[in-house]
């Protein structure tokens, strides 16, 4: 392992990049303006579901300043393919899951509202989006299918190669000795509830500016995306057919992300395959309405949960049944999300022997729907910490007390549901939320409340995450069409000095001090020598990208397998200079020594040697000091915590305070414990959001979306949410040289099950619809539907 004494690691350094992000020097893709430049705007389709009966353009075209437009028989005419979706499902009998074609234009049918009909180029953006106007499309309005619950009854197909719209229907765990272990059961509660459908609200949306350079048939993509090489990929060897060495993506300053840029969207395809037949770049930025629209939406499940226990409250078995809606077409990794990072996690923290899951994944005439901070884990936690909780109540139990009575304590730890965690201390870090939360002193604030008139309630939620995806071979054989394998280059130069290239991608993770601290800590050089790159597959190393709380764990341990390399070089060059063995070599602090003397020599003199090798002993070592390594992790990492909500309800107005919140994690080691505060804090936020107030909302009759701006889709402020108290425990993953777990997404996936848990506290019910709005929260009180 690592030696984390090290300065700087641990130490909680001011983020380098927020110099420019606050002083306005920040160059995200909109900023970028190339000459030439011409702009883009897509006429969307206003109906959910309905036939193209035809498209004029004419009027577009003769428009001024238009430059070309392009419809979805031109896509078809190209002979263009659909966007590819990067996970195979298997269902129960064995077939695979059924892929409908996802069109980058539509051509005979729309299937959601916002689904592209035209793209229009001009030479500014109110130009293309005043053509879009002029373009006369006559559909056949169809039936449109919207509620999951119904959805196999639908008489509609949103795909009428997809019988009952059923992508896949999917099991997972041990269906037998879960039955038997009900069979035998005395106690058994139940749950069912709707994970709400999110739409992801990155600061930046989503964006792309594409070039085509003719004398060598090359094209350059700058585009919002959290993983430039995946995109190149699928791009290329999928839909376009353009070979990857012709294709450079540039992903500049990324403003938030949330996993809604990862995926291969239908608009930056159309701009690169568009921008070689009119000759010039082509820019497109998002308007709000339009991300509403179109952004990759998160969660969208219907879940029924039951546990069966003894006497003791020992749980016996957990049975899931999961409908989850996909949207219209399959979004890029939208299949492994309610299946790979779903049931997997249903054993939470706890020994419970038998688990088996069920999911039916289902097609409807709404936006697609993928991975979202949690992507599958906050889905799971939910379901898996709402149960938990009904079961601490059925049985009169302490909620705390009956997650210590099931608690894994003996590691590693194998689930009944395929994974294998590590390490872990789940008792330290309830005990200390507990703690931190004055869970003793509740009653007397509950009785406080009450003489006021008002409701109060304590809710507690205790998650597991698998972050940093892997290993690629069992992935793979899980479905995967990529490898999840990560990428680090470090380059020192002559001075000393290091740039490091990584195939992790930051958008707002901090990575350009987070990674700076690893690597000066490795080599003793101050942070400032460290230069993070990252975001251009024309300068780095082919990496996979950032989400999944991968960052560190993974791409973090690939820059330290580099780094090592380069000590390793560097001590044969020592050795040469201090006339020892390089075995006697040793590397500390910075400096190279002879073990058991006192003759030293900088990393800098060592870093100015490889470059200018004067009396160098060339036969055994070439110059330079330039070393990559690529890491594929052999397990997930298991971040986990407890997090504890208390709440206070006005019964007059169904009006929800968060009176206290208080998280505990368990990260492993921790880099930069102010990022990570960060993290945390934003999660929380992000989860409560979720819990209280946000929520994508179709007509379930015609498929309009209703809450298609911020006057109808309501986002959590400041004064919505208390001041979180924030701490953290520690087991050191034991398979990565830091000994880190990942904590972009712990925040968002604890939080929604600790409120309503809280919530139905105070109320004395089953449960309150998330989001607990204070008409669904005033409906409880009074007895309402």
């Amino acid at each position: 392992m690592t030696d984390l004494s090290n300065s700087p690691i641990g130490k909680p350094l001011e983020r380098r990049e927020d110099v420019r992000f606050l002083t306005g020097a920040g160059q995200y893709t909109d900023d970028v303006v190339l000459p030439g430049q011409t702009y883009a705007y897509f006429l969307r389709s206003p109906y959910a579901h309905a036939r193209i009966k035809s498209i004029d353009v004419s009027k577009a075209r003769a428009a001024q300043g238009v430059v070309a437009v392009y419809t979805g028989a031109d896509i078809a005419e190209s002979k263009i393919g659909g966007l590819p979706c990067g996970w195979l499902i298997h269902s129960k009998d064995g077939s695979p899951m059924k892929e409908p074609p996802h069109p980058i234009i539509a051509h005979d049918r729309v299937r959601h509202v916002g689904d592209q009909v035209a793209l229009v180029v001009a030479e500014t953006y109110l130009q293309a989006k005043d053509a879009a106007e002029l373009i006369d499309v006559d559909y056949e309005d169809l039936p449109a299918v919207v509620d999951i619950t119904t959805v196999e009854q639908a008489a509609a197909l949103v795909h009428d190669d997809v019988p009952g719209n059923v992508c896949y229907d999917w099991g997972h765990g041990d269906k037998a000795a879960v039955d038997a272990a009900f069979a035998k059961a005395t106690r058994v509660s139940s749950l069912s509830f709707v994970n709400n459908r999110l739409a992801p609200n990155a600061m930046e949306p989503r964006a792309a500016n594409a070039q085509y350079t003719r004398h060598d048939d090359s094209y350059t993509l700058y585009v919002a995306t959290q993983n430039p090489h995946v995109e190149r990929l699928l791009m290329c060897a999928f839909v376009l057919g353009i070979p990857e060495s012709k294709m450079r993506v540039i992903a500049p300053d990324v403003g938030g992300g949330f996993g809604s840029k990862i995926f291969l969207y239908a608009e930056e395809t159309a701009l690169v395959w568009a921008t070689k037949r009119v000759g010039r770049p082509i820019k497109w930025t998002a308007e709000r309405s339009e991300s509403f629209l179109t952004d990759a939406h998160g969660r969208d499940h219907a879940t029924t949960v039951e546990m069966a226990m003894d006497d003791q409250g020992n749980f016996l078995a957990m049975r899931v049944n999961t409908v989850a809606n996909m949207g219209a077409y399959l979004s890029t990794f939208a299949s492994c999300v309610p299946t790979i990072l779903y049931a997997t996690l249903l054993a939470g923290q706890y020994k419970t022997p038998a688990v088996y899951c069920d999911v039916k994944a289902v097609f409807t005439n709404t936006a697609p729907v993928d991975a979202y901070r949690g992507a599958g884990r906050p889905e799971a936690t939910y379901v898996v910490e709402r149960i938990v909780e009904q079961c601490a109540r059925d049985m009169k139990m302490d909620p705390a007390e009956i997650r210590r009575r099931n608690f894994i304590t003996q590691f590693p730890y194998a689930t009944p549901v395929g994974l294998t965690y590590d390490t872990g201390d789940y008792n330290a870090h309830l005990t200390r939320a507990i703690e931190l939360a004055d869970v003793a002193g509740f009653p007397a604030r509950r009785a406080a409340s009450e003489a006021k008139g008002l409701k109060r309630g304590l809710g507690y939620s205790c998650y597991i995450e698998a972050c940093g995806i892997a290993p690629s071979n069992i992935a793979g054989a899980l479905g995967a069409r990529a490898g999840l394998f990560e990428a680090g280059e470090v380059r020192v130069h002559p001075t000393g000095t290091v740039t490091v290239f990584t195939g992790s991608h930051s958008h707002g993770q901090g990575h350009e001090t987070t990674f700076a601290q690893v690597v000066a800590a490795k080599l003793g050089i101050p942070v400032e020598n460290v230069e993070i790159v990252h975001g251009d597959t024309g300068r780095i190393l082919f990496g996979m990208g950032t989400y999944g709380s991968r960052s560190l764990s993974v791409g973090g341990t690939a820059i330290v397998k580099a780094v090592d390399k380069i000590i390793a070089k560097g001590k044969k060059i020592a050795a040469h200079l201090l006339e020892a063995a390089d075995t006697d070599i040793e590397f500390e602090n910075g400096e190279f020594k002879v073990a058991g003397t006192d003759k030293k020599v900088a990393f800098g003199n060592v870093a100015l040697t490889a470059y200018v090798p004067h009396n160098y002993p060339l036969d055994k070592l070439e110059p330079g000091l330039n070393e990559n390594a690529f890491y594929d992790p052999t397990n997930f990492t298991y971040p986990s915590g407890t997090y504890v909500c208390e709440v206070e309800v006005d019964p007059e107005t169904g009006r929800v305070k968060v009176d206290k919140f208080t998280a505990v994690d368990d990260f492993g080691n921790i880099i930069n414990p102010m990022i990570v505060e960060g993290q945390v804090h934003g999660g929380i936020g992000q989860g409560l959001g979720q819990a209280m107030l946000e929520g994508v909302v179709y007509d379930i009759e015609s498929g309009q979306l209703l809450t298609g701006s911020y006057q109808d889709y309501a986002m959590p402020r400041a004064d919505d949410l208390p001041s979180f108290v924030v701490d953290h425990t520690c087991t050191p993953c034991t398979h990565n040289p830091l000994g880190v777990k990942g904590c972009g997404e712990a925040g968002a996936i604890g939080s929604p099950p600790a409120f309503i848990n809280a919530l139905t506290d105070a109320l004395g019910v089953r449960d309150v619809p998330m989001p607990a709005t204070p008409e669904r929260v005033w409906r409880a009180i009074h007895g309402q539907a």
